[in-house]
């Protein structure tokens, strides 16, 4: 009877794509057991399901739309990014343009995840009116949700497995912090040309044509060009090929070439921009030991946080001390070992966990502190694509499953029963997802949050301040910065922060002592002293000490040749000297730099009509017009003026 039952349910024995290695009805199966034809009842299921996928990841993440948080990099992505502010043609060539030396931010070469968020703005998005941002990235994880769907339903055939899956990812609360922070938009336009890339790649397995695998080429570039920690995707393409799809030898190592070439570049140019705009620490400067306590901390550390998604930040500082003495590297390590034995146990009966697992650890090693680029150990960004290969597992787990039980007698218990553990889990997911994203409304309560986890963490001390600076609480900042200062001595950052706030408290004096300080630190946060010489030039310059603050203001410029601000404040230092030929110059130089900076525009036009160039002078005042309207009334009476003073030179 027992033989004659396998027999009757053989068409169910498909598990091959999966990892249990029968695969049946060849007629409708590839090779390798990846089936070629999906049936078309099983697609028209597919797309029905994924359409209530997408509505409820959408209901799930939509108080993100009305986030007003800034965190950590914003300002670079967007705040301060005057490049981003203005959106044309010129500006995306300079992103595309500018690849071992970014200027428009510090760090790696990422230039589709610039032209987008100048796309946004250039559709109303504003500091003020985040939604535009939001929306797209909430619409660009959705999309990356659905194609979690279909890549999980072309390695195991089954569309209720991959929609199980997929949705655990849609709403679970790690994937929060790519939406409402606005600098992640590369986060996920890099996922979203990865998975296109790794389901292009999955169909040209299928032998339907090169035109599969040259798309999945271009993809991956432009995944590098969204965020270099793409890099490891013609690995994952092979670990496909080992498992599921069962076709690892000699030439499909050889037809990875032109992958890896590309990610040998994108490599470079990575190492060289992030070295050249921000700071690299190479392996050689970690001892072996601790690079793997880091590695063993992480990987117990994601799957504590995947696991059980609680206590979420954006931050999560080094453990100190960074020994066994403490308990999560501890931890780490103990847990990685017995993770190890456990993968090894499982290839007697299947290699999906080891596969998917391998998955992950691969795709998440960029970022895992080898190459030191960030002074957090560990991030939930990270985890946003590595996490695919988890989710390879756990649909080969509910495929298993699924099948499994269909060769039971409790068939509709046990599936009943399945789903109705991925809907509890999906109603706990949600409820995450949501208490996390009330942290987000705010900047402030954002980083308090972040705090309460990390209390002894320099950095948020200094980013909490410089939001209640923002919004007057100079003496609340002081004391957060002054904390900072205590973690960290000698921070070149901190003391600058400090004189901003001493500033604005009407200290100037103070302000100026602490600046002083701040260019009298050795520290390798040396991006701070362009900022510090112009910001003692432009204290100095309020206190009509002029001499000294053009010596600042130039410092400034040696510094960061490119730092528009310091050219137009030195200009109209040097126009308050009457030296009208130098502060022309430098706003001319100012202009260069930031073409739409209206009061340049202006004061270069008040510099020309000084020297009688009165029609350069009226050309500039109707450039600053037409950049900012509210100046018309003012440029009118400056217009009079000037020509007063003309009739008065030819009489």
């Amino acid at each position: 009877m027992k033989r004659d039952y396998r027999k009757q349910n053989k068409k169910y024995m498909h598990m091959d794509r999966i990892g249990t290695g029968k695969p049946i009805n060849k007629s409708n199966s590839g090779q390798n057991g990846i089936r070629r034809y999906p049936l078309p009842s099983q697609i028209t299921l597919l797309c029905i399901l994924a359409i209530i996928v997408a509505s409820i990841v959408l209901m799930v993440h939509w108080p993100s739309l009305s986030a007003n948080a800034l965190s950590f990099d914003d300002n670079q992505y967007l705040v301060d990014n005057e490049w981003v502010q203005n959106p044309g043609w010129s500006t995306a060539g300079k992103f595309l343009t500018e690849v071992l030396k970014p200027s428009t931010v510090h760090g790696y070469y990422q230039p589709l995840a610039m032209i987008s968020l100048m796309l946004d703005y250039a559709m109303g998005g504003r500091i003020d009116n985040l939604r535009v941002f939001h929306r797209t990235s909430l619409a660009l994880h959705v999309l990356n949700t659905l194609l979690i769907i279909v890549f999980l339903y072309l390695l195991t055939g089954q569309p209720l497995a991959a929609v199980m899956a997929g949705l655990l990812f849609g709403v679970h609360p790690m994937t929060v912090e790519t939406i409402p922070w606005v600098s992640e938009r590369k986060t996920l336009l890099a996922a979203f040309f990865s998975l296109l890339s790794l389901i292009l790649y999955v169909l040209y397995t299928r032998k339907k044509g090169r035109k599969f695998y040259r798309t999945s080429l271009v993809m991956y570039i432009l995944a590098l060009m969204s965020k270099p920690t793409s890099i490891p995707l013609p690995l994952l393409m092979l670990l496909l090929d080992y498992w599921p799809i069962r076709r690892l030898n000699r030439r499909t190592v050889l037809e990875k070439i032109p992958f890896f070439i590309v990610g040998v570049n994108s490599v470079v140019i990575t190492f060289f921009s992030q070295s050249i705009t921000a700071a690299v620490t190479l392996p050689e400067k970690n001892s072996i030991v601790r690079i793997l306590l880091i590695l063993c901390h992480n990987i117990i550390f994601y799957l504590y946080k995947i696991i059980w998604p609680v206590n979420l930040s954006s931050h999560y500082p080094f453990p100190v001390p960074f020994t066994l003495a403490h308990p999560m590297v501890l931890a780490g390590m103990i847990g990685t070992c017995l993770l190890i034995a456990v993968l090894l146990f499982s290839l007697r009966r299947t290699q999906a966990l080891l596969a998917g697992w391998l998955f992950f650890f691969i795709a998440i090693l960029p970022t895992m502190g080898i190459i030191g680029f960030t002074n957090v150990i560990a991030s939930d960004k990270y985890a946003y694509l590595p996490s695919v290969g988890l989710l390879m597992t756990l649909g080969w787990f509910f495929n298993y499953f699924w099948v499994r039980v269909c060769r039971m007698h409790l068939r509709v218990a046990g599936q009943a029963g399945l789903i109705a553990v991925v809907l509890i889990l999906l109603v706990l997911e949600a409820g995450a997802t949501r208490n996390y994203l009330v942290y987000w409304q705010d900047s402030e309560i954002l980083y308090r949050h972040m705090l309460s986890l990390a209390p002894q963490s320099s950095p948020l001390h200094n980013n909490l301040g410089l939001v209640l600076v923002e919004r007057g609480k100079f003496d609340e900042a002081i004391s957060h910065y002054e904390k900072a200062d205590q973690l960290v001595p000698n921070h070149a950052q901190t003391y600058y922060n400090i004189a901003i706030a001493l500033y604005n408290l009407g200290k100037p004096d103070e302000a100026i002592n602490k600046l002083k300080e701040t260019l009298n630190t050795r520290t390798t946060e040396i991006e701070v002293y362009p900022a510090a010489n112009y910001m003692l030039g432009y204290i100095l310059s309020k206190k009509g000490k002029y001499d000294e603050a053009v010596f600042y203001f130039n410092q400034a410029i040696l510094l960061e040749p490119n730092y528009a601000e310091a050219y137009y404040y030195l200009g109209m230092v040097l126009a308050c000297q009457s030296k009208m030929d130098e502060a022309i110059e430098k706003f001319r130089k100012t202009l260069q730099i930031q073409p739409l900076n209206a009061n340049a525009h202006k004061y270069l036009g008040l510099a020309l009509a000084a020297q009688g160039v009165f029609d350069e002078a009226i050309e500039e005042y109707r450039k600053a017009v037409r950049i900012n309207p509210l100046l018309l009334e003012e440029i009118q009476q400056l217009v009079a003026d000037m020509e007063k003073q003309r009739n008065l030179d030819t009489r």
